[in-house]
């Protein structure tokens, strides 16, 4: 693995330079460590868990044993995110169908 020396970033392969996935900044590969580096295709988006402002919710699976917070409507949109410890519960993200309200919830 080999990280930018511009801003830290993970680089990845491509010929033969190491290229910053979040700046651009190429490196020339390092011949002795050619052999460690390995080069992956793109994540597929339908594996991708949208929590951010934008995420498109809409299709996933519907909570109707929630209430928003906002508007007291009762049904909702929500994903699952694994995001403390492995031996911890997995937190819920919440997207109210009617105004759009998000809120998260602790299992």
């Amino acid at each position: 693995m080999q990280f930018c020396e511009e801003c830290g970033s993970m680089m990845h392969g491509q010929g033969d330079e190491m290229v910053c996935s979040s700046c651009g900044a190429t490196q020339t590969k390092d011949a002795d460590r050619a052999s460690e580096f390995v080069s992956t295709e793109a994540q597929s988006d339908d594996e991708l868990i949208e929590t951010e402002e934008g995420a498109d919710f809409e299709g996933k699976p519907t909570a109707d044993d929630v209430t928003c917070e906002e508007c007291g409507h009762g049904k909702a949109w929500y994903t699952i995110k694994q995001t403390g410890a492995a031996d911890e519960p997995p937190t819920r993200f919440f997207k109210c169908q009617e105004c759009g309200y998000r809120w998260r919830e602790y299992s």
